[in-house]
C-alpha cells in the first residue's frame, strides 16, 4: 500500500515537473523568437490618407428585362438567339395567332357594320336636328352605342393580336431564352425572354441609416470585384436612394454608383458580380502614417513603439482609413521603424 502511494506522488511529481519544463520551453521559445528578430516592423511614410466606406454589392443594369406572355398558348416562331444583339420594337417570338387573329378579323367585321348602320340612321334622320322625334333619337341612339361597342371590341382584339408577341423593350443583348424552339407551350407567368443593354451597366450597394448620410452624388468611388480581386474600378455615386428598399429588414437604402467609362469593360463585365465600394469620406494629402494595427494605446493615450519594442512614442492620430492611420506628432518623422 505503501508502494502505490509513493507511485501515484512520484508520478504526480512528474507530471508537474513536464508542465513546468513545457511552459519554461514555450516561454524561452517566444522571447528567443522576440530576441531573433521576428518582430513585426513598419516604416513611417508620408503621402496620402483615405477614411473610407467599405459596402458590399452587385453588378446590375439599368436596362435588363425579364419578358412574358401576357397570355398562355403555344409557342410559333422564336426569331433570336442567345448571345443575339437586338433592336428596340424588334419582334423576338410570337404565340399562336389563329384564334386571336380570328377574333380581331370578326371584331373589324363588326365595327365596320354598325359604322355602315350608323351611317344609315344619319342619313335617315338628317334635316330633323331641331325636331327629331323620340323613335329617331332612340334609334339613333342605339345605332351610335352598337358602333361604340364594336369599336371597343376591335381594339381589344388588336391589343390581344398585338400581345401575342414579344418585342424588345430596348436596344441590347439576348442574355437568355427558356424555351429556344416553337410547338412548347407556354403560361403568362412564365419568363420566355431575358433581355439586356450592357451599356446601362452600373454597381448597387445598400447602405443602412447610418451609412448613407455619409453618401452623396457625385461621391468618388473605388470598386473591387470578386471576380477581378487584383484590379481596382473606379466610378462616382449617381443615386442614392430616398426610401429604404422593398424585401429589406430594417432601413436599407439603395445607391448606384456609375462606372467610370476609362475602364468601363462591356464584355468582362456580367450582371451578379459581386464586390465592394469603397467611399471616400475624406481624404489628407503630405502627411505621416502607419498602418492601423501597430498604433497601440493605454490609460495614458496612443502610442508608437518607436525604435525599439521598450521605446513609447505617444502619439495623436488623425484619419483612419482601412490600411493607413495618420500620424500627428513632433517626435514622428518619415522614415521611422515602428514595431508591433
Amino acid at each position: 500500500m505503501g508502494l502505490i502511494k509513493r507511485f501515484f506522488k512520484t508520478r504526480r511529481r512528474v507530471v508537474i515537473f513536464l508542465i513546468i519544463t513545457t511552459a519554461v520551453i514555450l516561454g524561452w521559445r517566444y522571447f528567443a523568437s522576440k530576441r531573433n528578430g521576428e518582430v513585426e516592423t513598419a516604416r513611417v511614410y508620408k503621402g496620402t490618407v483615405r477614411e473610407e466606406l467599405i459596402l458590399s454589392g452587385e453588378i446590375k443594369a439599368e436596362m435588363h428585362a425579364s419578358l412574358n406572355f401576357l397570355s398562355s398558348g403555344e409557342l410559333d416562331y422564336i426569331g433570336v438567339s442567345e448571345g443575339e444583339q437586338v433592336k428596340k420594337g424588334q419582334v423576338l417570338a410570337r404565340l399562336d395567332t389563329t384564334a386571336a387573329n380570328q377574333t380581331y378579323l370578326q371584331a373589324e367585321a363588326d365595327l365596320r357594320r354598325y359604322e355602315a348602320s350608323l351611317d344609315k340612321t344619319y342619313d335617315d334622320v338628317r334635316g330633323h336636328e331641331k325636331d327629331e322625334s323620340f323613335a329617331q333619337r332612340e334609334t339613333r341612339t342605339i345605332a351610335e352605342t352598337n358602333r361604340d361597342k364594336a369599336y371597343r371590341s376591335y381594339l381589344i382584339a388588336q391589343k390581344n393580336l398585338g400581345n401575342s408577341s414579344l418585342k424588345a423593350p430596348f436596344d441590347g443583348i439576348v442574355a437568355s431564352i427558356t424555351h429556344p424552339f416553337s410547338g412548347i407551350n407556354t403560361t403568362l407567368t412564365e419568363s420566355q425572354i431575358e433581355i439586356v443593354n450592357p451599356q446601362t451597366i452600373y454597381f448597387e450597394v445598400s447602405a443602412d441609416q447610418t451609412e448613407v448620410n455619409q453618401i452623396s452624388n457625385g461621391q468618388r468611388v473605388t470598386m473591387i470585384l470578386d471576380s477581378f480581386p487584383d484590379q481596382e474600378y473606379e466610378g462616382s455615386v449617381e443615386f442614392v436612394g430616398l426610401t429604404p428598399k422593398q424585401g429589406e429588414t430594417g432601413d436599407i437604402y439603395k445607391v448606384k454608383v456609375k462606372m467610370s467609362s476609362e475602364n468601363f469593360e462591356v464584355t468582362k463585365f456580367k450582371i451578379g458580380m459581386t464586390g465592394d465600394a469603397k467611399f471616400v469620406l475624406s481624404q489628407k494629402e503630405n502627411v505621416l502614417f502607419i498602418p492601423p494595427e501597430f498604433v497601440n494605446s493605454d490609460t495614458t493615450g496612443k502610442y508608437l513603439k518607436v525604435g525599439n519594442v521598450k521605446n513609447k512614442t505617444f502619439i495623436e492620430i488623425g484619419l483612419e482609413g482601412e490600411e493607413a492611420t495618420e500620424i500627428i506628432s513632433d517626435k514622428i518623422k518619415e522614415g521611422d521603424i515602428v514595431y508591433d
